[in-house]
């Protein structure tokens, strides 16, 4: 790709911020949307965790694909395509006149959403080449996380209130429309300069691993958890794995390359990204069921309840890619970890996913902290995915730091959601509290000098020619 001259840089920044806008302000607002959905389609707590996990399990299955065919057929044509389907689902999700079909609609989002994120961190990838100025977009780019988590629980709960919970996918309409505008005019088009051949076992299996694990997960409940139907799922679930590991190992052209995982960065990164956003996940179900059916907030209020969490996702998002830039992803990655334990042990101990009476004092610190602790893990988290890699692989290791994003979010609906169903709710909150220790704990040990020169002896095994062709490390 031609380097381009900083304003055009630029434009493409806020065109693939815009994508990345669409989709979480989809995820968002779809919380908020929760109980009304439930009351409208008579559904269960299974029900609503499906409306979340179809859309995230045919999202994580498929970025890698998405990743690998941009950087093969070219990144803004892929983009473009996701747009379109996007938009499209959108549109037929507000449509649905029942819940399978709003599953099944959302499956055509998914299918979209695979081609947008991922893709658009390979052009920004590919657009910024200097790890300073790269680290400062990405911090960008995460800030749209916080706009989105900041407006959509209010947009969503004043469409819910005004309109109903149909209106929160009308908003994809006019923003799809115009990011489709405007890549076409100001994207340039660029491609891997040497692209991989398409994995379709390995695509199978991993469909199969996470769609059954995650079936297991969700209906474990009220199928039993002995019961023949859930025990093979996770038994094809062990087996999709052991057959994804050893068929990818032999493959030239993996679609998830091993030698990736070599790096402790990127392995720690993977890690860091599953735990994070189960823990996402995990908060906002629990927290929308808890506003609305426990304490009886309409959707609009409990939308507002939320916002200082998305306030200070909003403030801290941009300030950790530039601590990311200047001091490199440790520190921003330890304090984010630190939060979000805090947050969950202020939840947990005190029992407030269970009491209506408690202190909105409380419910405020917990908010605040964890708005802090995301706002500073997504920077890291694609930073150091991406450095010591060559930029040829820009498209599949961003495709997994993505694929890590959703596969956690996934689970923290699908384990979480599982324990409300159980009446279990505050063990919901003790899990919330255990995955942002997790990112305390392998974000500390992944970021260290060791872990750095680990992603220096991965990136020299990827036989490429020369040394410019990798995306340098951040310490």
């Amino acid at each position: 790709m031609p380097e381009l001259s900083r304003r055009r840089r630029l434009l493409v920044l806020a065109i693939c911020c815009t994508s990345l806008l669409m989709v979480s302000l989809d995820n968002t607002i779809l919380n908020v949307a929760l109980p009304s959905m439930q009351r409208d389609l008579h559904t269960t707590v299974p029900g609503l965790q499906w409306t979340i996990d179809a859309y995230t399990l045919v999202l994580a299955s498929l970025l890698m694909l998405a990743g690998s065919t941009a950087d093969r057929l070219g990144r803004r044509r892929v983009f473009q395509a996701g747009l379109v389907l996007f938009t499209a689902g959108s549109v037929l999700c507000s449509l649905a006149p029942g819940l399978g079909w709003l599953v099944v609609f959302r499956m055509v989002q998914a299918v979209g959403g695979s081609m947008l994120n991922p893709v658009a961190m390979s052009i920004i990838t590919n657009t910024f080449t200097d790890p300073r100025e790269r680290a400062r977009a990405i911090g960008v780019w995460g800030g749209v996380v916080g706009i989105s988590m900041a407006a959509g629980p209010v947009i969503g709960g004043a469409l819910v209130e005004t309109t109903g919970w149909r209106a929160i996918f009308w908003i994809n309409l006019p923003v799809g429309l115009a990011a489709l505008v405007m890549t076409a005019r100001y994207v340039p088009e660029s491609r891997a300069p040497k692209p991989r051949r398409p994995d379709p076992v390995g695509q199978v299996l991993m469909i199969v691993l996470l769609g059954s694990l995650t079936y297991g997960i969700i209906e474990g409940s009220a199928a039993g958890w002995a019961s023949p139907l859930i025990l093979g799922c996770f038994a094809a679930a062990g087996c999709a794995l052991a057959g994804l590991v050893a068929y990818e190992r032999r493959r030239a052209e993996p679609l998830i390359e091993p030698r990736l995982f070599r790096s402790a960065p990127f392995s720690g990164a993977t890690v860091v990204a599953v735990s994070a956003f189960a823990a996402l996940g995990g908060f906002l179900f629990l927290n929308t069921l808890y506003l609305q059916n426990d304490r009886g907030l309409s959707a609009l209020d409990a939308g507002l309840y939320m916002l200082p969490m998305a306030v200070m996702c909003l403030v801290f998002a941009p300030l950790s890619g530039r601590l990311v830039g200047a001091r490199g992803p440790r520190l921003p990655l330890v304090l984010a970890g630190a939060a979000m334990t805090a947050s969950g042990l202020l939840v947990a101990a005190s029992g407030t996913g269970t009491s209506a009476g408690s202190s909105d004092l409380l419910l405020f610190s917990a908010y605040v902290l964890f708005g802090i602790g995301f706002g500073l893990v997504n920077a890291p988290i694609t930073n150091t995915a991406v450095s010591g890699l060559p930029r040829s692989r820009a498209g599949v290791a961003a495709a997994v730091a993505s694929t890590s994003r959703q596969v956690g979010s996934s689970l923290g609906v699908a384990v979480i959601g599982a324990t409300v169903a159980a009446g279990m709710r505050e063990t919901g909150w003790w899990i919330v509290t255990g995955c942002g220790a997790a990112v305390l704990v392998v974000g500390t040990i992944t970021t260290g000098r060791w872990a750095a020169r680990t992603a220096e002896r991965a990136a020299a095994r990827t036989g490429l020619p020369s040394e410019q062709s990798r995306i340098p490390v951040t310490r």
